[in-house]
């Protein structure tokens, strides 16, 4: 167990835990629990933004400061995932053909438009987002993986991160972090406790969609595709929260 959450936290932040024991075993803990990791993630970034509010920081200052601070939180791997990620699928190719362009150190196009596009957008929902919204989007991201690590998805390379992870997390795990999530975002939206879980449901039902087409076309996920599936949850997760 504790060698998972040390995995987890070395896996999911820049905090330089000293790392214990790495198997598929420990991968399945530090998966499952990666949403308590992202719900810390959050309660630390909406501190950040609202103490940058409460300095009068303009709010999109405030909001792109944060999103700012949560790549460099998280190494950026995310986001380098999301790009990879977008580009092996704008590529139309499939197999390994598609996973030799994830492996590319470059970004194409479509890469460079998705990480535009979802750090634009996650900077202007946060300037109407509250703090728990935010803590709810960052869990959820983390949910993402947990769902994306579950049993029966399988890793579309021998090796790597998808290899260690890919099918871990058993179905019992994924609806205990789904849970807590949920409970989690009930106060992401002040007088809407449904709005939170909501979001959440809605980020989870698109990120099963992706992987199923990344299943599709790569024969499995990859690190890359972890990533991508963090930055759709938690940019749906903070467009549905700021609805209406």
């Amino acid at each position: 167990m504790l060698d998972g959450i040390r995995l987890a936290v070395t896996t999911l932040t820049v905090l330089p835990l000293r790392v214990g024991r790495v198997d598929r075993s420990a991968a399945a803990v530090a998966m499952a629990v990666a949403p308590a990791v992202g719900a810390l993630l959050g309660l630390v970034l909406a501190g950040l933004h609202e103490g940058l509010r409460a300095l009068g920081s303009p709010a999109l200052v405030a909001a792109g400061v944060t999103v700012a601070v949560g790549a460099l939180l998280t190494r950026g791997l995310h986001l380098d995932g999301l790009a990879d990620t977008v580009d092996a699928l704008g590529s139309y190719r499939s197999g390994p053909a598609a996973l030799e362009i994830m492996k590319k150190a470059d970004i194409g196009p479509f890469g460079v438009v998705a990480l535009v596009a979802t750090t634009l957008i996650q900077a202007a929902a946060l300037t109407e987002a509250g703090p728990w919204a935010l803590v709810a989007a960052w869990t959820a991201g983390r949910l993402a993986i947990t769902v994306a690590c579950r049993r029966g998805v399988p890793a579309a390379r021998p090796e790597g991160l998808g290899a260690l992870v890919a099918s871990t997390v058993p179905l019992w795990a994924v609806t205990l972090a789904a849970a807590f999530t949920v409970v989690l975002a009930a106060a992401a939206v002040p007088g809407r406790p449904w709005q939170g879980p909501a979001a959440v449901v809605t980020a989870m039902f698109a990120v099963v969609l992706l992987l199923r087409h990344s299943v599709r076309r790569f024969d499995g996920i990859t690190g890359d595709v972890l990533g991508a599936s963090v930055e759709l949850a938690v940019t749906l997760t903070l467009i549905a929260a700021t609805l209406g």
